[in-house]
């Protein structure tokens, strides 16, 4: 039996909650980064797919984001309502309903599933009970304003720690798990 692939949030947000600025700006990432780079690689060996909305996708893009050199030969999914001109090789337009789409992915055998954001698709997926875990590096820094974590609307879904990790720099990983399935 193959055991069910987990769709993980993993992201980086400022102190204040905040995943991007305004317009999407990330440049208050840019920082060195310890040895490991936070766990990344042992991260993204884990997964054999990444999610994406379809903001954060033209973002990256805007950014100079190929899928050669981001998703390295792994399917790159991205949600979009409106029908979209072609995608960058290596990622693939969808419209499907979450619940149809995720039932499909999570049968097919592999790893766990990225899911890379941003606030809006997080959101929509986790108000579908599709959102298993969160890694959440906290970044020390406060921006004051931008693109919060999940798009914003009266919800409450408990979350158990399941590890947290202090890094030299100061910022800090925390790993829930989602407890409460729609």
């Amino acid at each position: 039996m193959n055991p069910k692939r987990k769709i993980i949030v993993y992201i980086a947000t400022s102190v204040d909650g905040y995943i991007a600025r305004p317009d999407g700006d990330v440049a208050w990432l840019d920082r060195p980064r310890p040895k490991g780079n936070y766990g990344y690689g042992e991260f993204f060996n884990s997964v054999d797919a990444i999610l994406w909305g379809r903001k954060t996708y033209s973002k990256g893009l805007e950014m100079g984001m190929k899928a050669k050199e981001f998703g390295r030969g792994i399917p790159n999914y991205v949600f979009s309502r409106q029908p979209q001109d072609a995608a960058e090789p290596g990622f693939k337009f969808v419209r499907d309903p979450i619940k149809a789409f995720t039932e499909r992915l999570r049968k097919k055998r592999g790893k766990n599933i990225w899911m890379m954001g941003g606030g809006e698709i997080i959101g929509a997926f986790l108000d579908e009970g599709e959102i298993d875990e969160f890694i959440i590096s906290i970044v020390p820094i406060l921006i004051g304003e931008g693109i919060p974590l999940i798009q914003p609307r009266h919800r409450s879904v408990p979350l158990k720690l399941l590890s947290s990790k202090q890094f030299p720099d100061g910022v800090v990983s925390l790993r829930y798990q989602v407890t409460d399935k729609r």
